[in-house]
This record gives C-alpha cells, sequence and structure tokens, in this order.
C-alpha cells in the first residue's frame, strides 16, 4: 500500500537528527521519527493535517 512513499525533513531541521519526516500520500499525510522508521508512521487526513500545522505555527512564526 505504501511501499514507494518519499519522506521529507523540514528545511527547518537544517543537519539536526532530530525531527519528524513527512510523506504526501492520496489520503492525506503520513509522519514518521527520522530516527527510528522502521517503527511506522501517524497517519493524517486533510482535514487534520491543516489544523495540525496551523496549531505549530501559533507557536513558533519561523515555520
Amino acid at each position: 500500500m505504501f511501499r514507494d512513499l518519499v519522506f521529507r525533513k523540514s528545511s527547518y531541521s537544517g543537519a539536526s537528527d532530530n525531527c519528524v519526516e513527512v510523506a504526501d500520500v492520496e489520503s492525506g499525510t503520513l509522519v514518521r521519527d527520522s530516527k527510528q522508521p522502521e517503527l511506522g508512521h501517524l497517519s493524517f487526513t486533510p482535514a487534520e493535517w491543516q489544523p495540525f500545522v496551523s496549531s505549530l505555527r501559533a507557536f513558533d512564526t519561523t515555520v
């Protein structure tokens, strides 16, 4: 189902290994830990992802 995923790190992560990676899929967005990608991912629908990202922006004006 998710064999050909392309996960990417945020450009805000820089050289840090402490970040999450995201992948866009037809059903929404997948998120995983960059240090332990073998543990799987969380799945967000578009209706869930947008408020999540907006809430992060409320805490960090650099996003």
